[in-house]
């Protein structure tokens, strides 16, 4: 069987691409650390957060974006390094090896984050059970939908067999296993949250 060989010359010419890792939590701003220390890319975006410390004082602090979770840009050479690294769990993929991010998806997010107030939300996908947690339809629960950029709810009146499809924003609606934390929701019959 033969020897694997590095070669530092195969090493410089590997394309380098964004990974997203995951690591354990609060982890996020130490591993972001070591790994620039290593001359790799990272991004690690932030949002403002009210906290309440056990002495009852109220401070904004600095929270990951996307909880367990930063990006990093390396070749394949450089994975191991960074499977290594304390606290890294692993590489996000969809498949059996890592999924690559394209440049264009990583400098959208950069420019979101830096040009808008970005927090975190629940990830929602078309036929997800969501309840509407503000609006006129406040309490009510269905089935997500989109069409083209707009997203929608089924809100369905088992009664009379009936539903209806009604337009919300994103920041509207949470997944129906969250929605019982959002305080101020309206029962509404067999449609409430």
């Amino acid at each position: 069987m033969p020897d694997v060989i590095y070669n530092s010359a195969t090493d410089a010419n590997a394309p380098a691409h964004w990974y997203a890792l995951q690591t354990r939590a609060r982890h996020e701003k130490a591993i972001a650390a070591r790994l620039q220390s290593h001359s790799l890319e990272v991004f690690l975006p932030f949002h403002r957060s009210a906290r309440t410390w056990k002495n009852g004082l109220h401070v904004q602090v600095d929270m990951p974006l996307f909880s367990c979770y930063l990006f990093v840009r390396s070749t394949i050479y450089d994975r191991l390094r960074i499977l290594q690294t304390p606290g890294v769990l692993g590489f996000a993929a969809t498949t059996a090896s890592p999924t690559a991010i394209p440049d264009s998806d990583m400098e959208m997010m950069k420019k979101a984050t830096e040009n808008c107030k970005a927090e975190p939300h629940p990830y929602l996908s078309a036929g997800d059970p969501v309840c509407v947690i503000a609006g006129p339809f406040a309490g009510l629960q269905g089935i997500l939908t989109r069409r083209k950029q707009e997203y929608r709810v089924v809100l369905t009146i088992q009664a009379i067999m009936r539903s209806v499809v009604v337009e919300v924003s994103e920041f509207d609606i949470a997944p129906l296993q969250h929605a019982r934390s959002h305080a101020g929701y309206r029962i509404a019959g067999d449609l409430s949250c």
